[in-house]
């Protein structure tokens, strides 16, 4: 039982207690423990068999939490869940998943009609039930039927930083096998696709076979669906992932790499190009159709030279004309984790986030950064206790004197300012003109219709203080779709001003995604990649935002902090 999955629990009663309406201190003390465990850098299982140490020493966590967390390393869950899932069905966990639905909503519909599944629920919007209770219309029945269909075609798909924690997970654990070279994820993660739907890992070396019987036998792997010589497939997680490793010989390692990454779209179009060309290729190797003789199979590389084509990166392969780029002139280079200098968005405990500007600062610099923004929500967003003018100007004022102490790393003062539902931003421009970085964010109001929203944002870039738009599409994979705006007319006139467009690492977001971020570089729009990072761990989820600006086509040069500090700090300087 690992620390994201007692959060989880945790997370999970709080929703359960705040659907039954019990005592709102309870209910944030779940959630605050929540927070606090999933970001903690220790094992609590290591602490909690370790006689010198108490779990209550962790901050944030009580007595009675702490019980709860021995509760569930001894049994897999705990009291209170119990008791709250014999008061409402699991389903209610399952209903909170959809756009449209909150606790208060789903205690009516329980209380009312007693939904306990989706069907349930589909059929009262269908019917035109829902909107015979109070404060419920026509329209949220329409938002939930939305909401279920968005979560129907998510299920079964899970976000890729946990996808890529599995793999790390499953292979160390499989190259410690004795005869094992290497285990290599290939599949939708290898391509970084924002959410994957199962995990592929290739392992090589006379200890592969070993491998897979090590794979059925890891403690976090159940439910085994396959295991033969040269395959394995089973489920990994309370989650439920499908992991599928295979034993690949050494000699064909490139074209099963090739094969097992796709995408299908991908793939169908270099076998067809292989027809033409009188060769046939598939997980083994390319082959010759005349004699059946190897062409190649030990490298990728070998592959697609074979083919006419230079090597295809594999964020790439989606089938979206990266073929004909291979044969006519290659890649310009993609960017790399190692061109980013700076993180420019951040929360510290200013507003809702769980570490101090100095910790933060400390933490950028120990993964080799030469400055940061720290970027502190606006006084709109109440539930995180966002900054007024006041707040944000004092708070420039200890980014200041901060920076005074020369600690090794530059400090910019920022801010994520709301955009009101008519575009103004929340912050008065003499406030924000104290600021060194401005990005502007929408958190309300999603759900207005697409002309209104596209000018809300074209006011908000008249801002002289914003310097990018943060998250652009408001999307929260697996939960909420994109609010709806012309992207086009926004991205022609965020090139205008000089206003960037933020790709946000977060694996929640990965905002903006690749097609967008082609158009927007075809229009000449700058970006920035950014965590959002509200924990000390959120800021390597910078590997995430990198893996999606690959995937848009972008290289360093259209991303504005791979900059040099002062190169950057004259790029957002008011002329």
């Amino acid at each position: 039982m690992d620390n994201i999955e007692i959060a989880r629990l945790l997370s999970e009663t709080a929703d359960l207690m705040e659907i039954a309406q019990e005592d709102a201190f309870r209910i944030r003390s779940y959630r605050n423990a929540a927070s606090v465990i999933e970001g903690y850098g220790e094992s609590l299982q290591a602490i909690a068999k370790d006689p010198s140490r108490k779990l209550t020493d962790i901050g944030g966590i009580g007595k009675g939490i702490a019980g709860a967390i021995e509760e569930i390393l001894a049994r897999g869950t705990f009291a209170r869940r119990e008791e709250m899932l014999e008061r409402y069905p699991p389903t209610a966990l399952e209903m909170l998943r959809i756009q449209g639905l909150g606790p208060k909503s789903i205690r009516a519909l329980w209380d009312h009609f007693r939904v306990s599944t989706l069907e349930e629920l589909e059929r009262l919007c269908r019917e035109q039930k829902i909107r015979e209770l109070p404060r419920m219309g026509a329209k949220l029945e329409e938002k939930i039927l939305r909401g279920i269909q968005l979560y129907r075609q998510s299920a079964g798909r899970f976000l890729l930083n946990f996808a890529a924690s599995a793999a790390e997970e499953l292979s160390t654990h499989l190259a410690a096998v004795d005869g094992v070279r290497r285990v290599t994820p290939a599949g939708s993660l290898r391509r970084g696709k924002e959410t994957v739907g199962d995990l592929d890992l290739l392992v090589t070396g006379e200890g592969a076979e070993a491998a897979l019987e090590a794979f059925v036998k890891h403690p976090r792997v159940h439910d085994v669906l396959g295991h033969g010589v040269n395959k394995a497939s089973a489920r990994f997680g309370l989650e439920g992932l499908q992991v599928d490793v295979r034993a690949v010989p050494e000699a064909s390692f490139g074209a099963a790499l090739q094969y097992f990454t796709g995408s299908k779209e991908h793939n169908v179009q270099l076998r067809q190009r292989a027809q033409r060309m009188g060769l046939t290729l598939n997980e083994y190797g390319l082959f010759r159709v005349s004699d059946e003789s190897l062409v190649a199979a030990a490298a990728e590389e070998e592959i697609y030279a074979a083919l006419g084509l230079a090597w295809i990166p594999p964020e790439l392969r989606e089938n979206q004309g990266e073929i004909e780029m291979a044969e006519k002139s290659g890649f310009p280079a993609l960017i790399e984790p190692g061109d980013v200098r700076g993180d420019l968005h951040m929360h510290t405990r200013e507003s809702d986030g769980r570490a101090t500007l100095e910790e933060m600062a400390e933490a950028a610099m120990a993964l080799g950064y030469e400055y940061i923004a720290v970027t502190d929500h606006s006084k709109a967003l109440a539930m995180a206790n966002g900054l007024d003018e006041r707040r944000a100007v004092d708070f420039a004022r200890q980014v200041r004197a901060f920076n005074a102490e020369q600690r090794g790393i530059r400090v910019f003062s920022g801010l994520e300012c709301d955009i009101l539902r008519d575009g103004r931003m929340d912050l008065s421009e003499d406030a924000l003109a104290e600021l060194d970085f401005v990005i502007a964010s929408v958190h309300s109001h999603m759900n207005i219709e697409t002309a209104e929203m596209t000018a809300r944002l074209m006011r908000a870039m008249e801002s002289p203080s914003v310097k990018a738009l943060g998250h652009p599409t408001g999307r929260v994979l697996l939960h909420r779709e994109a609010y709806s705006y012309d992207f086009d007319t926004i991205a022609k006139e965020a090139a205008r001003r000089g206003v960037w467009m933020e790709i946000n690492a977060s694996p929640e977001r990965l905002d903006l995604h690749a097609a967008l971020l082609r158009r927007a570089k075809a229009l000449g729009v700058k970006f920035t990649i950014s965590t959002d990072a509200h924990h000390l761990k959120h800021l390597v989820n910078m590997r995430y935002g990198v893996t999606m600006a690959r995937r848009g086509g972008l290289g360093a040069a259209d991303v504005m902090n791979t900059r040099g500090a002062q190169e950057f700090a004259g790029s957002i300087r008011r002329s």
